[in-house]
């Protein structure tokens, strides 16, 4: 059961901060393409590639730590289907260079945010 409440309470504040996100980065950039999922999706990848490597390298973190913020928290900040979604919407808009863009620029630089997550993690 603790298990539950921990996934359960990472996610309500990482469902919430998605939420802000996308309406701050939609009234901030506009809402033509889905800047707050590449911000949202760079963002936690960077953030679970710091957060694992503390975790799991550099401090051994409680399990339970882990299973509130990679679990809980980043699993339901990122937004993996919704930028999968809106790629393919743009595509079928004959927005070829938008949504092409959104799908690899997700995949490419959650990549590379996860390796810079992980670098950061371990200068410190």
């Amino acid at each position: 059961m603790e298990t539950f409440l921990l996934i359960s309470l990472g996610a309500i504040v990482g469902a919430n901060l998605r939420y802000w996100i996308g309406g701050w980065a939609a009234d901030q950039f506009g809402s033509s393409f889905p800047y707050g999922n590449l911000i949202i999706n760079l963002s936690g990848s960077l953030i679970l590639g710091f957060f694992m490597t503390l975790a799991v390298d550099r401090f051994l973190l409680d399990p339970r730590l882990r299973i509130l913020v990679a679990i809980g928290f980043l699993g339901s900040y990122t937004t993996f289907s919704s930028y999968t979604f809106e790629s393919v919407s743009l595509i079928m808009n004959n927005q070829w260079l938008a949504g092409l863009f959104n799908l690899f620029g997700n995949a490419f630089l959650g990549g590379l945010a996860v390796v810079v997550g992980i670098i950061l993690a371990r200068a410190m």
